[in-house]
């Protein structure tokens, strides 16, 4: 099976398996959304939706999180993994939002990337799930299950250099989605040990490199 092919193939599967796909992060707004993704850096969506229903009733906004300290943040987000850097990246991230854009999380990759504890996967998350745009966000289940399944060659050594192969080879409207198919696929199915292939819906077309 080509390349074309394949892709093609797991964008008709997965539009009928996971047709309203979307993250498990719970959030109101997309600042919230940006704080889930930053506290769920090495943790697990499970324990972040832990933490931040309290932690957003306390601080809802930017302008809010903006006037905690760091010790009363890490309070709230003890938890989740790296807490110290964690509330320190919020505290500092919550004051640039509210006092240069406006309380408003900015939609550009560059601006987004300025943010105390905003990195490339964390930007691109964002800019897919809250603003619609063809960023492919790569984490460590969407690196394996990409390069399983032939999405991704063994020369895609890379986080970057899978979500350039990527976003190269998915439509741009359907990025937002492939995300998400590729992330839960590799979650609950294609997991780093003892991956379900009995189960799974495309071992058919995977190439099986485990």
């Amino acid at each position: 099976m080509r390349k074309k092919q394949l892709y093609d193939y797991l964008i008709d599967y997965f539009s009928r398996e996971m047709p309203d796909v979307e993250t498990e992060l719970k959030y109101e707004n997309t600042f919230q959304l940006l704080v889930a993704v930053i506290l769920s850096a090495q943790c697990t969506d499970k324990r972040v939706n832990m933490v931040t229903p309290a932690l957003f009733e306390a601080y809802p906004t930017a302008e809010a999180m903006a006037g905690a300290t760091v010790d009363e943040l890490q309070e709230y987000i003890h938890s989740v993994s790296y807490p110290n850097s964690k509330a320190e990246h919020l505290c500092a991230t919550a004051k640039i939002i509210a006092e240069e854009y406006g309380g408003e999380v900015p939609s550009d990759m560059d601006l987004l990337l300025r943010l105390p504890g905003v990195g490339r996967k964390t930007a691109n998350v964002v800019q897919a799930v809250a603003f619609g745009k063809a960023a492919m966000a790569v984490d460590t289940h969407i690196f394996r299950v990409s390069h399983r399944i032939g999405l991704a060659s063994r020369r895609q050594t890379t986080p970057y250099s899978v979500e350039l192969e990527l976003a190269k080879h998915f439509p741009a409207e359907v990025i937002p989605k492939a995300h998400h198919w590729l992330l839960l696929h590799g979650r609950y199915v294609c997991t780093a040990r003892n991956p379900k292939c009995a189960k799974c819906g495309i071992s058919s077309v995977c190439k099986k490199i485990l």
